[in-house]
């Protein structure tokens, strides 16, 4: 006991000593930084758990938090959350070492492997260099390491339903900012929305938003784009509907109010992938799964609807193509335009990277491909990085100057080739046989609806990263691994406690 408060004294003077001394060579700023930093550092060594509802909680309002970040930290607050998650990782790999912990197996292992494997590959096959390797791979994997944190850490169930009843709340709170934006407008607008880009050294940090819209429209509260808001919202009304299905909550007047602000709210974030992505991911859950004949009667009827809107209507679809001030439904079936498609396409847009992925940059490098970090995703745009593209005579991403495709598969494709996509699609497989041996194995509510909620969720996903780089971002691929780990870990606390019976 004597030796420990020993210990801890001389561990608080060191740290003490440290502060005064970079207090003394930087800024006041970098100081208090700095000691943010060693409290979350300390915290995810002893309380690891803290630290992921920490992040579960301040993901959302990050981008909306850091434009307040003065430009002399704003690297180290940017990239703080993921330091946590590798100071993670390393505290379940130490312990692996040292025998205090052992090895879960679980259905991700043997795609995730192949598939670093298969990058790691590609790097030596293509000679990427060094720090554009390490930041590829990272992008590539740095949220599929959240799913076996939690894994290796096997929260409490208590832990999870408070984690999941958290988010609920933050989605109504984000539904109820974007909805006030679209009364409200411009002052909203002006104050949530992140506009600078910020760089260290050559490196782009974060691209900004430049508000092509008029404002009240596309709504993003605190997420910066209306894309990243929409796809929010999605993911977790799925999940609402997973509890749904499974009379999981009592108090049903609060779900519908929850339900019909953040509908409403998704509406005029006026993403498209999101709605697609929300009508997916519920014809999964309601008819893939359950067996729900309403959800084909409520799907023929919108058909029906549409059909009759476009009969009596003056919209001429073919002719429509993306404008700062639309309407709902020209936004809607502007996806279906035959002159959008061609502008996009000659415009450099996403079609126009579709086609030309697999024509021009796969069948370059069909197996392992062009390399992690060398096209298509955020990577390429942070390094700027033109070395494939001139190679293969290619525009640097949409619109010529973005560097990435706002396509995850493509890219993925492109980067990892046919097998490193192959191996990612093994990685989703066992995601959606995670989710359904939850719905059909579990005994209890609460992981029966969060699993069912979550096979929506990955389905709505996989479509938003084909019209987007959604396996990137963090206010969504976060919560993607995060949820799978959550339900495996339910599953074999489920199967220990039937065991523990049964002996």
């Amino acid at each position: 006991m004597f030796k420990n408060k020993v210990y801890n004294i001389i561990l608080y003077s060191l740290v003490t000593v440290v502060l005064a001394l970079f207090l003394a060579l930087t800024s006041p700023s970098k100081t208090v930084a700095l000691l943010v930093g060693l409290i979350l550092f300390f915290i995810a060594f002893y309380r690891p758990l803290s630290i992921i509802f920490l992040l579960a909680a301040y993901t959302p309002f990050e981008p909306f938090l850091l434009k307040f970040v003065s430009d002399d930290i704003y690297v180290y607050a940017r990239y703080l959350g993921e330091f946590l998650i590798y100071v993670m990782v390393a505290l379940i790999i130490f312990k692996f070492l040292i025998g205090r912990q052992k090895l879960i197996k679980t259905p991700l292992d043997l795609p995730f492997i192949l598939f670093v494997l298969v990058a790691i590959t590609s790097i030596f096959v293509n000679l990427v260099p060094a720090t554009t390797a390490v930041l590829g791979i990272r992008m590539l994997v740095r949220f599929i390491l959240i799913f076996y944190i939690v894994v290796y850490l096997r929260p409490p169930k208590k832990f999870i339903k408070s984690l999941v009843y958290l988010m609920i709340a933050i989605v109504f709170l984000q539904a109820i900012l974007g909805a006030a934006q679209t009364f409200i407008g411009y002052p909203l607008d002006n104050l949530f929305l992140p506009r600078q880009e910020k760089f260290i050294g050559e490196i782009s940090l974060t691209s900004g938003t430049e508000q092509n819209w008029i404002y009240g429209q596309r709504v993003f509260a605190t997420m910066g784009r209306y894309d990243q808001l929409g796809t929010f919202l999605a993911f977790f009304m799925l999940i609402m509907v997973g509890f749904l299905y499974e009379k999981y909550f009592k108090n049903k007047e609060f779900v519908w109010f929850w339900f019909l602000i953040s509908g409403f709210t998704l509406l005029m974030t006026y993403s498209r992938s999101s709605w697609f992505g929300l009508l997916l991911g519920l014809f999964i859950i309601g008819y893939i799964i359950k067996k729900d004949k309403k959800i084909i009667k409520f799907y023929g009827l919108a058909v029906a609807v549409i059909l009759i809107y476009l009969l009596f209507s003056p919209l001429i679809i073919n002719q429509l193509i993306d404008q700062p001030q639309v309407s709902l439904t020209e936004r809607f079936f502007e996806a279906f335009s035959l002159e959008r498609w061609r502008g996009e396409y000659y415009g450099l847009g996403r079609l126009f990277f579709i086609i030309k992925t697999p024509l021009v940059v796969v069948s370059s490098s069909p197996f392992v491909g062009v390399g992690p970090g060398m096209y298509g995703g955020g990577t390429v745009r942070a390094l700027n990085n033109t070395t494939v593209y001139d190679r293969l005579a290619l525009p640097f991403g949409i619109w010529g100057t973005e560097g990435h495709i706002d396509n995850n598969w493509m890219s993925i494709w492109g980067e990892t080739g046919t097998l490193g996509l192959l191996c990612y699609f093994g990685l989703i497989f066992s995601l959606c046989k995670l989710g359904l041996a939850g719905v059909k194995k579990s005994k209890n509510a609460f992981t029966r609806g969060l699993s069912l909620g979550y096979c929506g969720a990955i389905a709505a996903v996989c479509l938003n990263a084909f019209l987007a780089t959604s396996f990137e971002i963090r206010t969504l691929a976060f919560y993607f691994w995060l949820i799978g780990g959550l339900i495996f870990t339910l599953l074999i606390q489920e199967k220990e406690n039937d065991n523990f019976k049964h002996q």
